[in-house]
């Protein structure tokens, strides 16, 4: 049964929390961070405000779960888009195209999670910083250097992050939902980077 039509009390822990970060998005979609309430989010979410805090501490906490959790699903594309069998060049076209096809599965939650995690202070930088460094730790791994080394940390923090302000850039200017006019700059930057 689908979790967003499950009565609560049928719910499992892992279930509730699944519902209210759909919930949260489908509140951020609507309102934006600013004007989203905890009502908001239980409501859109179909669980109590008990449920709620069983869960979380604050609607600040429910967004960093959700960039985790959002973020973490791009991440898994992004590898599973990896065939290691085949020369690395060949691949850096096909995962970045997998990756900004993911990204733009939602254009509504990939503007707000791109603006609204930005605006968190700190806990929102770091959270972002942990996710930024786990798909430079992914890119590292499967780019080589100039020498056929991994990709050192700080160039591949290099690669995520030149890719992931094309992206902001898209967001700002409305063209979210056509993310896969990217891949070419982004695939050059990747190549450029490993090739330096």
């Amino acid at each position: 049964m689908n979790s967003s039509t499950a009565p609560e009390e049928k719910l499992t822990e892992a279930g509730h929390r699944e519902r209210l970060l759909q919930g949260m998005a489908r509140a951020l979609a609507a309102r934006g961070y600013a004007q989203t309430s905890i009502a908001d989010i239980v409501r859109e979410a179909a669980v109590s405000r008990r449920t709620f805090y069983e869960h979380f501490a604050g609607k600040t906490e429910c967004l960093l779960a959700l960039y985790e959790a959002a973020s973490g699903v791009a991440l898994k594309v992004l590898v599973e888009s990896v065939d290691r069998s085949r020369p690395w060049q060949v691949q850096v076209d096909g995962a970045v195209r997998a990756y900004l096809e993911c990204l733009a599965s939602d254009p509504v939650l990939l503007r707000t999670l791109f603006v609204e995690i930005l605006g968190l202070g700190l806990e929102g930088l770091a959270v972002r910083r942990r996710v930024h460094l786990a798909i430079a730790d992914f890119i590292g791994a499967a780019v080589p250097d100039a020498q056929g080394q991994p990709l050192d940390r700080q160039m591949a923090m290099t690669v995520v992050g030149g890719i992931h302000e094309l992206v902001l850039l898209a967001v700002e200017e409305g063209r979210e939902a056509d993310l896969t006019a990217l891949v070419e700059p982004a695939t050059r930057l990747v190549r450029a980077v490993a090739q330096r």
